[in-house]
């Protein structure tokens, strides 16, 4: 076996919330490595909102700042690959990767983010995250007053409609097949002129991923500028699973408050452990991350 460093943690995923565990415990002295492959879920986000002072940015803009930042500390290093296997070892962890190198470590920190798993809609994986959008908050200010969709039905196609109507009046829930609504909440959203149409989706229209139509099984079409949806998802990294993290009912590794999973010595930050998917979102997590891994570091060597 190709062994390495031992390091005090190891971070698997250096996107925003993997810099920011970094950059807490480089300031702390501690030894850590980042491994990263690159890819985070956001790469085909044109600009990222929200943030002060990153506010219309490019998702890759601000990830190459934070690394250049986070570089500077002498203590961090970075590992350009896939993280593909964990096991508990007698001084921590050890973590594979796919080209064969073993490192050590005390605490890990999983900063994988999670993966959308498209529904079978032609041309919509194409628009995910520049006119198919996950949060209004990142993202409806630049839709704003425009016509715009709700990909959704029962209970969150209702809720997700309220909320947008904040956005735009020119508002239609498509629940893509037989309306799960009740009685009460598709009056509502008819008092509150919001169309709700039934019709099953073929295809979103789109040009270099900015919606066009939304063109139905029937063969009718309907014009759109930006749609919103939850999409399904799974972890990104299955190894917390494998060295016995439990996740959430809702497909989420389970942390408490001080971040840390059910398996003692490991941690958990950003994307797979939140609904609340932000940028700055992200970064706040990484960094408590930070600051709690350190402080059990230095609680275990005052034990």
């Amino acid at each position: 076996m190709n062994y390495k460093k031992h390091f005090d943690t190891i971070i698997i995923g250096g996107s925003y919330s993997g810099l920011a565990a970094a950059m807490a415990l480089g300031r702390a002295l501690r030894k850590v490595l980042i491994i990263d492959n690159e890819e985070p879920c956001n790469r085909q986000t044109p600009h990222s909102h929200n943030f002060l002072t990153q506010d219309g940015k490019t998702p890759k803009e601000i990830s190459t700042l934070g690394k250049q930042q986070v570089a500077l500390y002498y203590t961090v290093e970075f590992f350009n690959g896939l993280a593909t296997g964990g096991r508990q070892s007698e001084n921590g962890f050890e973590i594979e990767t796919s080209s064969g190198e073993i490192f050590t470590a005390i605490k890990l920190i999983f900063a994988t983010g999670i993966k959308d798993i498209m529904p079978n809609i032609k041309g919509l994986s194409e628009c995910w995250g520049i006119s198919v959008l996950h949060c209004p908050y990142c993202h409806g200010y630049e839709v704003r007053n425009e016509t715009t969709g709700i990909l959704g039905n029962g209970e969150y196609g209702f809720e997700f409609s309220k909320l947008i109507s904040n956005w735009t009046k020119d508002l239609t829930l498509f629940t893509n097949g037989k309306s799960t609504l009740t009685g009460e909440q598709t009056a509502k959203l008819e008092r509150h002129r919001i169309t709700i149409v039934e019709k099953e989706i073929a295809e979103l229209e789109q040009i270099n991923g900015h919606l066009q139509n939304i063109i139905f099984k029937d063969g009718s079409k309907k014009i759109a500028k930006a749609i919103y949806t939850r999409l399904p998802f799974e972890q990104h990294c299955q190894i917390p699973e494998q060295l016995g993290c439990e996740l959430t009912e809702d497909g989420y590794i389970k942390i408490d408050d001080s971040y840390k999973t059910t398996v003692k010595g490991i941690y958990a930050s950003g994307d797979n452990i939140s609904r609340m998917r932000t940028v700055a979102n992200a970064v706040s997590m990484g960094t408590a991350t930070g600051i709690m891994v350190n402080k059990a570091l230095v609680e275990e060597h005052f034990s």
